[in-house]
C-alpha cells in the first residue's frame, strides 16, 4: 500500500522532469520578422510576413506587431540603376567639396586682404618682378642694337659680294639673340597683363566681400579676357611705352 501512494506521487514529478528536459532539447523559436508593408504599381496597399516580390522596386515598411515601425527597406535597384545613384551621389560630394573649397578661398582672400591697401601693395609687388625683367631686357636690345651698326656699316663693303663667313657669323647671332629677347619682352607683357587681370579680379571680389557678401556664395573667381587689364590698359614700365616695341 505505501509503494503504491508513493508511485502515485512521484509519477507527475518525473513527466514533468522529462517535459522538461523535452523542451530544452528543442531550439529556441526564431522570433517574428514582422509584417512588411508597401505600395505597389497599382496603388494597392500590400502587406505580408516576408519580403514582398511586388515591391522591390519601392520602400517597404517593416511593422511590429502592435503596429509600430520597425524598420524601412529601400528599393532594390538594378546594376545600371546603382550606378546612376553612385554617380549623383558623388556629383553631390564634389558640388558640397567645391563650395566648402570657395568657402575657404573668399576667408582666407578676406584674411590676406582686409582692405584695398594690402591688395594695391600685393599688386605692385607682383608687377615689380616682371617690369625688372622687362628693363633687363630693354638694356639687352640696346646693346644689340648698339652692336648691330659697326657690322651694318662693314656690310656696306660687300656690296653685291658674300659676306665673310665671320661678318656673316656676327650678323646671325645678333639677329637671334635680338629676336629671343623680343619674344621676352612679349611674354612679359603678357605677365603683367595677366596679373592685372588677376588682381582686377580679386579686387572686384573683395569689394563685394567687403560690402558683405557670405564667402563662397560669388561663385568662381573670373578674370577677364586678356588685354582687358587695369581698366583696360595694361600697366607698363616707361621704358616700354616709349621704346619701339617692333
Amino acid at each position: 500500500m505505501h509503494r503504491e501512494v508513493c508511485g502515485h506521487r512521484l509519477l507527475p514529478l518525473l513527466l514533468a522532469v522529462a517535459a522538461a528536459a523535452a523542451a530544452a532539447q528543442q531550439p529556441p523559436a526564431a522570433p517574428a520578422s514582422g509584417i512588411y508593408t508597401c505600395t505597389d504599381d497599382k496603388g494597392r496597399r500590400l502587406t505580408s510576413d516576408r519580403p514582398i516580390p511586388e515591391c522591390t522596386a519601392k520602400e517597404q515598411r517593416v511593422l511590429n506587431r502592435d503596429g509600430s515601425l520597425k524598420a524601412v527597406h529601400p528599393p532594390s535597384y538594378t546594376a545600371d540603376e546603382r550606378a546612376a545613384l553612385e554617380a549623383e551621389a558623388r556629383q553631390r560630394a564634389e558640388a558640397r567639396a567645391a563650395q566648402a573649397d570657395a568657402v575657404r578661398r573668399d576667408r582666407n582672400l578676406l584674411a590676406r586682404y582686409p582692405n584695398e591697401a594690402p591688395h594695391r601693395k600685393a599688386r605692385e609687388a607682383a608687377l615689380d618682378s616682371v617690369r625688372l625683367a622687362m628693363q633687363t631686357s630693354e638694356r639687352r636690345l640696346l646693346e644689340l642694337a648698339a652692336e648691330r651698326k659697326p657690322l651694318d656699316t662693314e656690310t656696306e663693303f660687300y656690296a653685291g659680294k658674300p659676306l665673310p663667313p665671320k661678318l656673316r657669323s656676327q650678323i646671325d647671332a645678333n639677329e637671334a639673340a635680338t629676336e629671343a629677347q623680343r619674344a621676352a619682352r612679349l611674354q612679359q607683357l603678357a605677365e603683367i597683363d595677366r596679373i592685372n587681370r588677376l588682381y582686377d579680379a580679386e579686387l572686384a571680389r573683395l569689394k563685394l566681400l567687403w560690402a558683405g557678401a557670405a564667402p563662397g556664395s560669388l561663385g568662381p573667381l573670373a578674370p577677364a579676357a586678356p588685354g582687358a587689364t587695369a581698366g583696360g590698359a595694361a600697366v607698363l614700365p616707361a621704358a616700354v611705352k616709349t621704346s619701339n616695341l617692333h
